[in-house]
């Protein structure tokens, strides 16, 4: 009998997806044993302000081209199709549904997200859902789960600090992307060959570009 399948969830606006997202999501994925890894482009974000730059069609598209070639890698638009905020249990959830309950999911978060981790929407019911995978990045120092002792189950707090993975230090962002196109900066060594080749052919990221 096929042991359960685990499915790594990897949500983010992706506005755009760059070279540093799929290295570590890659890293995670293989550090996991995941027999999927999903990409997950943002609909409306309830913690984020302003909306991305790209329109939600655009994201999912550049997903495809950046991980075009790796046959157990997927793009949803599921976020992008469901009205109102996007929630990761609603997220989460529907995979559960898709892959049952006894597949094992993953969600991965920058560690840049640890902080906000107490007011995510029905946090707890998260927990108890999927394992929150926590990928540390440049200039952030181990995470210290411990702090939340009082607030969260020891159980939790244990899962969450056993799932943190030390990926490759890539220093890239979506902003930075962003605003070096505005600029008429060279990005290629950011950006997937296709990616790049979009958001030529489509005019993306014109213009001055504000941080967010």
């Amino acid at each position: 009998m096929k042991d359960p399948r685990r499915i790594a969830l990897f949500g983010g606006t992706f506005d755009p997806v760059h070279l540093g997202h799929t290295t570590v999501a890659a890293h995670a994925a293989s550090w996991l044993g995941a027999d999927h890894l999903i990409f997950i482009p943002a609909g409306q974000s309830p913690l984020k302000s302003p909306p991305p730059k790209a329109s939600g069609q655009d994201r999912l598209n550049m997903i495809k081209l950046a991980i075009s070639g790796h046959s157990n890698w997927q793009a949803t638009d599921c976020e992008l199709t469901r009205p109102g905020p996007s929630y990761t249990i609603d997220t989460v959830r529907h995979f559960r549904n898709l892959y049952g309950k006894d597949a094992t999911i993953y969600w991965l978060i920058g560690a840049d997200c640890v902080s906000d981790l107490p007011v995510w929407h029905r946090i707890e019911e998260l927990l108890a859902e999927c394992i929150i995978v926590t990928m540390t990045r440049p200039g952030w120092s181990r995470p210290d789960f411990k702090v939340l002792a009082g607030r969260w189950p020891s159980h939790l707090i244990s899962a969450l600090d056993r799932h943190i993975i030390e990926t490759p230090m890539v220093d890239i962002s979506s902003t930075m992307v962003r605003q070096r196109i505005a600029a008429g900066m060279d990005v290629k060594d950011m950006l997937h060959p296709a990616v790049l080749d979009y958001i030529l052919q489509h005019r993306l990221y014109q213009g001055p570009q504000p941080v967010c």
